[in-house]
């Protein structure tokens, strides 16, 4: 039947090894189970990026709004000034991947346009290798950074004295998760199972 079935471990072992037709038959039936066990683990991981991004967004505004209270009430909680900027920081790292996989990073497409298939799906290929080789500079050297922080106890020189690896790790992790998401769409473009995410909203530079 058309559209998606969901199989259990043995039978979806059996699916991939059938040999019905030839060996690209199969070889193709393997990749779309593979492809099937990505889908099942990344897609949980970016949408869990993004709740955590939600998350700190809803940090920063308890912080903002601590403060202000504060003055109003005349009691002081101390580094809420840094613990928001630490909230704003880990929302914008943990939200990238997930702003990747719903097409809403503002893609410039005035040369795509202009190209054939071809030529668009290996300016695609080679657009994305590069985004993965800096994404994972960017993934290494952040990671990095936290563990340097915490090897040598760096603390913040604010008035909270928050051990800086700590609010690092939102960093770590947010290129991490960046670095596996254009992968992702590396490997998707290269097996020619890519789809363009659309945004809701018009954020693109056609």
């Amino acid at each position: 039947e058309p559209g998606p079935v969901q199989l259990d471990g043995a039978t979806a072992l059996a699916f991939s090894r059938t040999r019905a037709d030839s060996d690209y038959d199969r070889a193709a039936r393997q990749q779309q189970v593979v492809l099937a066990l990505m889908r099942r683990w990344l897609d949980p991981l970016y949408n869990a990026s993004g709740y955590l991004a939600a998350l700190c967004l809803a940090g920063v505004l308890a912080m903002v709004l601590t403060g202000i209270a504060g003055r109003l009430l005349n009691f002081h909680v101390p580094g809420t000034d840094s613990y928001a900027g630490y909230c704003m920081a880990a929302c914008g790292f943990l939200a990238l991947a997930h702003t990747l996989k719903r097409g809403e990073h503002i893609r410039v497409t005035l040369i795509l346009e202009h190209l054939g298939a071809k030529a668009q799906r290996a300016l695609e290929l080679a657009a994305l290798a590069v985004a993965t080789l800096l994404a994972a500079l960017f993934a290494y050297y952040s990671i990095r950074l936290a563990f340097q922080s915490w090897q040598f106890n760096d603390i913040s020189t604010g008035n909270d004295a928050t051990p800086l690896w700590i609010p690092q790790l939102a960093m770590a992790a947010g290129t991490l998760i960046l670095l596996i998401a254009i992968l992702d769409e590396l490997v998707l473009e290269w097996t020619g199972h890519r789809v363009r995410a659309k945004s809701d909203v018009a954020l693109h530079h056609e």
